[in-house]
């Protein structure tokens, strides 16, 4: 269900930018009795490419859900060579949650989970340590202890994957996952992982960025969330935000600052995956919201 009780469709369009469009969609939506209910667009001009997020109210909708998508299909999309993905809110995503050691990220998804933050189901925990554990449990969420070396990676990415399966897992998030996926287990998900890390203005890479940035003196520090892909950390842009710091902040501060941020800028692209807020575009994404 949406924010107001309402079940509900949502199309998520991109195709090169022509004219009829807009129109072509509404009439669809209007000819089988539909109430639109928000409707976002967005025209890159530069690469000349159409962007449009629109939901509408079921309720009197002429079309079953099952029969959406081929009308669609049939009416509007392939005129228009459109790439598309229909969702419906009423659907429950089934989330996976990857974690080391560091817990921040991992409590804040799980107290979000449990408030009822989210409509979302988390049946799995996958971890290359032993730690959160004890938390899972006093969740209720299966965990799973695969540990990883450069030897045994290959076989327990093949294990994370039949696990994957088995539980029907719709996305993951990588709650602060100290490994490196390979090519061939991405390719399995493809933005269908969520990752988050620090970002400063300037970088500063390495295992003591924070120590790194306090020996530059910076004077703002950043989060950023994106879509997992081969290369390390330059996926598609899901989220990004920055805090202020400034020389009266020691290290611990801009560590207790930066791991914040990372919280919010996580749980922030959770929640644009989860109401199918996103479309990606190459190594670009647009963001209705």
């Amino acid at each position: 269900m949406n924010s107001s009780g309402t079940r509900s469709a949502i199309l998520l369009i991109h195709c090169k930018d022509q004219p009829g469009i807009v129109v072509s969609i509404t009439d669809f939506i209007f000819n089988n009795g539909g109430n639109i209910l928000s409707l976002d667009q967005h025209v890159d001009s530069e690469h000349r490419r159409f962007f449009m997020r629109v939901e509408w109210d079921l309720e009197k909708f002429l079309l079953g859900p099952d029969s959406i998508d081929k009308a669609f299909e049939d009416a509007v999309a392939t005129r228009f060579g459109m790439e598309w993905q229909l969702h419906f809110s009423s659907d429950r995503p089934r989330m996976a949650l990857f974690v080391s050691k560091l817990p921040h990220c991992f409590y804040d998804i799980l107290s979000r989970h449990e408030a009822g933050e989210w409509q979302v189901e988390i049946p799995l925990i996958v971890s290359n340590h032993n730690d959160m554990a004890a938390v899972a449990a006093r969740f209720d969420i299966d965990y799973v202890y695969l540990p990883v070396n450069p030897d045994s990676k290959p076989e327990q990415e093949s294990k994370q994957l039949e696990l994957l399966q088995d539980y029907g897992i719709d996305f993951i998030v990588l709650a602060r996952y100290m490994q490196i996926l390979s090519e061939s287990f991405i390719d399995h998900y493809p933005q269908r992982i969520i990752n988050i890390h620090h970002s400063f203005l300037p970088a500063f890479p390495g295992g003591r960025p924070y120590h790194s940035a306090y020996e530059r003196g910076v004077k703002i520090i950043g989060a950023t969330s994106h879509y997992v892909t081969a290369e390390l950390d330059a996926g598609p842009i899901i989220e990004q935000d920055v805090v202020h710091v400034s020389h009266k902040d020691t290290v611990e501060d801009m560590v207790r600052k930066g791991r914040d941020l990372e919280k919010v800028v996580l749980a922030r692209a959770i929640w644009h995956q989860l109401n199918h807020n996103l479309l990606v575009c190459g190594n670009r994404t647009v963001v209705f919201d």
